[in-house]
């Protein structure tokens, strides 16, 4: 594996960086300015449209597609360190440059396995950041890190399907823009084989039956940068045939092929939140004085920064290797190491994250630095794409295999 970045990688990074400092960085205030001043919560400030706007005129746009028909083309290794500074700031630049979650994974499923049809009606538009999108799977009312838990009915009727279920913490669905959801559901419940009962329908925002009933919290923030996370009921919602998404029985295939790309991604952009969690504490370490001298000769701040310098490096490390075989051996051949960034990443992170927290004091768990919730979407992604107690199974499993 070849440590050093190619020449178009070296190119997007200067361009991306550049993009950062003039006009992401700047624009994290002024969203939170304007946001305050919306008719909605959920509307989209105006610096984000700007933002995209500007993106798209650097060529920084849909950077995450690997299709060349679709996206930038770009190999998982090349996308890595891309994806990792947008992971600086998590709230305003995957958004500015139309590659932040669950659009993402939707418009890789789409790209993959939607109709001509489909790609048409909803692919295009998204690939072009007019419209927004949720993905539908996990439910309150099952233990949902077992996908063939979901108790969603998808029920064929002639021409149609009929859907009935609760979902929530649907990432997107509060947002005016979302137009489009993709609903995980069984449409053979007493299948033989639990991973072929499940399938997935596109469902329009505004087909009747469907209510964004709430939305849900996440450590007391509402993450309206990526449209909340709705609680959403389908009560008798109809959607015509046409509208499943590859076979019957194909959902959870589809799923495994969606969150393969979508767990190395948030790693990605967590070794950015935890480069800039060192950058703050860095920063705070040599402006404050306590007992007499700067926290940054206090030996325990030492230790902190130090620890966190070695564990960022291990991390990318990994995410670079396991990005490295995503290309060469494909996701499956990639499983091991997918399964060990997705455990590592976030738990990491988040302790890097808490050192930052504690050294910033009072200020640390305040609104006026970006700390408090970056730990609380770092914290969260324990659980998102599968909790760490089911990717270790998963990984135990595949190491005791050869000694069974």
């Amino acid at each position: 594996m070849d440590f050093a970045f190619d020449a178009r990688t070296e190119e997007l990074r200067k361009n991306l960086l550049s993009f950062m400092d003039e006009h992401v960085y700047p624009a994290e205030a002024v969203a939170d300015e304007q946001r305050a001043a919306l008719a909605s919560p959920w509307d989209t400030p105006p610096i984000v449209e700007d933002l995209k706007a500007e993106a798209r005129r650097r060529g920084l746009w849909n950077l995450f597609l690997p299709d060349e028909e679709y996206g930038a083309g770009l190999t998982n290794l090349q996308y890595a360190p891309l994806a990792e500074i947008t992971g600086r700031s998590p709230q305003l630049a995957p958004t500015a440059l139309n590659c932040a979650a669950p659009d993402t994974g939707n418009m890789e499923v789409l790209a993959q396995f939607g109709s001509e049809a489909q790609k048409q009606q909803w692919l295009r538009p998204l690939l072009a950041g007019e419209i927004r999108s949720a993905f539908a799977m996990t439910e309150p009312d099952v233990a949902s890190s077992d996908a063939t838990n979901i108790e969603t009915r998808i029920e064929r009727d002639g021409g149609d399907y009929v859907i009935n279920g609760r979902k929530w913490y649907i990432s997107g669905a509060m947002n005016p823009l979302c137009r489009i959801f993709i609903v995980m559901g069984k449409t053979d419940p007493d299948g033989a084989d639990v991973r072929r009962q499940q399938s997935m329908v596109l469902v329009p925002r505004d087909t009747p039956g469907l209510e964004v009933r709430r939305a849900m919290q996440v450590y007391g923030y509402e993450d309206h940068y990526h449209g909340g996370h709705a609680e959403v009921v389908f009560h008798d919602v109809r959607v015509p045939a046409a509208n499943l998404i590859g076979e019957e029985g194909g959902g959870f295939g589809i799923a495994q092929a969606r969150l393969g790309p979508g767990r190395i991604h948030h790693c990605m952009r967590l070794i950015g939140m935890a480069e800039r969690a060192i950058e703050l504490m860095c920063r705070r370490a040599v402006s404050r004085t306590a007992f007499g001298k700067p926290l940054a000769r206090q030996g325990v701040v030492q230790q902190w920064i130090a620890d966190a310098r070695v564990a960022v490096e291990q991390l990318r490390l990994l995410v670079l290797k396991t990005a490295w075989l995503m290309d060469t051996v494909g996701n499956k051949g990639a499983h091991t190491e997918i399964q060990a960034i997705k455990i590592a990443t976030p738990r990491t992170v988040v302790d890097i994250l808490d050192r930052a927290v504690q050294l910033y004091g009072a200020g640390g768990v305040s609104q006026d630095f970006p700390l408090a919730e970056l730990w609380a979407a770092a914290r969260t992604l324990r659980l998102a794409d599968g909790p760490d107690e089911v990717h270790q199974r998963s990984l135990a499993r595949r190491e005791l295999k050869a000694y069974l």
